[in-house]
């Protein structure tokens, strides 16, 4: 039974079950609508489970009054999404290009999968990979890349309790994986 087809009720009972199994009192004045916000967060952070919130990737034809692009586009941004194995956050930077085919994409839609994708529980290494296989599937453009830079706080608030370090990961494929120089270029524009 996944979160959207739980009632609300149920949904607070745990997270009230939740606060006495770490020795709190669910019924104290500071405590009495956590679980209402607890619930409600999880609804919104977690948004990407509900298949019905997955964003339609816009394209548009490449070829527009007679020019083609057919250059690097880069979009950069930040993504927060959660641990799956320990359920805090991890959170940081992105770093979007693709060069056009026969489409180019609607700018917005890059920030809008990878929300989609990082509202789940996840690890970096596949957030990465499920953002580049969305947007290839779509796009099919002649090459995209993906870098992701972010802070885990399962790293930096337990277990080794490192704050000095970021993840990053990637994903190159077609012009960024065959060519160096499109390659070199892409990392050189994002400062990597």
């Amino acid at each position: 039974m996944s979160l959207y087809n739980m009632s609300r009720k149920n949904k607070e009972q745990i997270v009230r079950d939740m606060l006495m199994a770490i020795g709190e009192n669910p019924n104290r004045q500071g405590l009495k609508n956590t679980p209402k916000r607890i619930t409600r967060m999880w609804e919104e952070i977690f948004s990407g489970y509900d298949k019905k919130n997955k964003p339609s990737i816009t394209v548009f034809p490449n070829k527009t009054d007679g020019v083609e692009y057919n250059q690097m586009i880069i979009d950069t941004g930040y993504f927060y999404s959660h641990c799956e194995h320990h359920g805090v956050p991890f959170f940081g930077k992105y770093y979007f290009a693709y060069i056009p085919n026969k489409k180019i994409m609607g700018l917005s839609k890059v920030s809008r999968t990878i929300d989609y994708f990082s509202s789940r529980l996840q690890i970096q290494e596949r957030l990465v990979k499920d953002v580049v296989d969305e947007i290839e599937k779509v796009v099919q453009p002649k090459g995209v890349a993906l870098v992701m830079k972010a802070r885990h706080l399962c790293k930096e608030m337990r277990g080794v309790k490192k704050i000095d370090g970021e993840m990053t990961t990637s994903d190159v494929r077609g012009a960024f994986r065959k060519n160096a120089l499109t390659r070199n270029e892409f990392m050189s524009l994002i400062g990597l």
